[in-house]
Formats: C-alpha cells, sequence, structure tokens
C-alpha cells in the first residue's frame, strides 16, 4: 500500500509521517501530482490558515489534484476545513468537496481561543469505518480557533458549540483533531483509515 501524505507546508508533517511509521505504514511525503494520484491512500494534513494552505495548493498544481482523487483521503485538522466550499479565515475559496462554510468557533465567556485540548467525541454514525473498534469514551487533542458545520458530519464535538469532529463525504473523510498526537485513540482511527 502506498500513503501519500500531500507535503502541504504545516508544521504536523513530521507527527504525521511518524505516526503511519509506527503503525508499520510506510509513506512519502510529496508534491508531485503523479505520485498523489497513484498511491492508495492520500493524507492532506495542515495547520495554520486556511488562505495560506490553499495559495499552497494552488502553487503546487494540486487544487485539481485533489479535486480528482477517487481512493480513499484522510484530511487532518486544517484539511478537514479545506475540504469544505469557503472557510471565514481570509474569506479564502476551498476545495468545494463537502458543502458549506468554516466558520470561527464561537466561544462562551471565559473560554480560550485557539480550542486546544482534549475532547471526546459523538459519534452521529457510530458505523462509520473510522468509528471501528472506538467506544466514545476516548479522548482526541484537537487546536483550533474555525470549525466546520455539523451537516456533513459523522462525529461531533464542541468548543462554545457543537462542531465537526469528523466529516465523511464519498472517498473523502476527515477529522478536525490530530490523530497522530492523540495517543492509541488517534492511532485507532489512522489504522482505521488504512484498513483495506
Amino acid at each position: 500500500m502506498t500513503i501519500a501524505v500531500i507535503n502541504s507546508g504545516g508544521a504536523n508533517l513530521g507527527s504525521v509521517v511518524h505516526a503511519l511509521n509506527r503503525l508499520g505504514a510506510e509513506s512519502l511525503l510529496t508534491r508531485d501530482a503523479a505520485e498523489i494520484r497513484a498511491a492508495s491512500r492520500v493524507i492532506l494534513p495542515g495547520v495554520g490558515a486556511a488562505a495560506w494552505a490553499m495559495n499552497a495548493l494552488r502553487e503546487a498544481g494540486l487544487v485539481e489534484v485533489v479535486r480528482g482523487l477517487d481512493q480513499p483521503v484522510l484530511g487532518i485538522c486544517l484539511g478537514l476545513q479545506l475540504l469544505f466550499e469557503r472557510s471565514a479565515e481570509g474569506d479564502a475559496e476551498c476545495l468545494g468537496l463537502i458543502p458549506g462554510t468554516v466558520e470561527r468557533l464561537q466561544v462562551q465567556p471565559g473560554q480560550r481561543l485557539p480550542h486546544m485540548g482534549w475532547n471526546q467525541l459523538v459519534w452521529t454514525d457510530p458505523d462509520d469505518p473510522l468509528a471501528r473498534g472506538l467506544s466514545g469514551d476516548e479522548w482526541f487533542y484537537f487546536v483550533h480557533s474555525f470549525a466546520a458545520p455539523v451537516d456533513h458530519a459523522v462525529a461531533t464535538s464542541a468548543h462554545g458549540q457543537r462542531f465537526a469532529a469528523v466529516v465523511r463525504r464519498g472517498n473523502f473523510a476527515a477529522c478536525q483533531f490530530h490523530p497522530e498526537k492523540s495517543a492509541s485513540a488517534g492511532a485507532r482511527v489512522l489504522a482505521n483509515f488504512l484498513a483495506r
């Protein structure tokens, strides 16, 4: 199995590759369109701002490449947000693979923004392949200030408001949390994504 990790320039790239290595999976960190298209699995990680990340994908000629993928794709953190039509962060046009706009988290007085910490998930679709072997009691590590709407969520979480923690549409799935930093629970999500 070939796993292409799209080199979007984010700071979490190394930890994603190391998490895959710990699972015994070999991955390729790449911006090469042919390598990405040929991979059996593709991961779109990301940290930072949506407008900056979309610009990086455009400069690398990867926007249409990602839109055209038909193998399983997993977005991580900003990678989830980029799957939507737009982000209010920099009023960015995103990949448009999932309907909706990513908005700034609406937090309560005294709540921290960015949301940075451990949360549990509520699986709205407990039969989703990424939920395999998970009970709902696990904790996952989040770092984000913007969040996707829950319309296409297969799992939600909350910080000030309910937001999409895991989404799926066709062959595209994504998690707002960082599975590579979420200990055994995150490793399980990655293993579920890699499973045939």
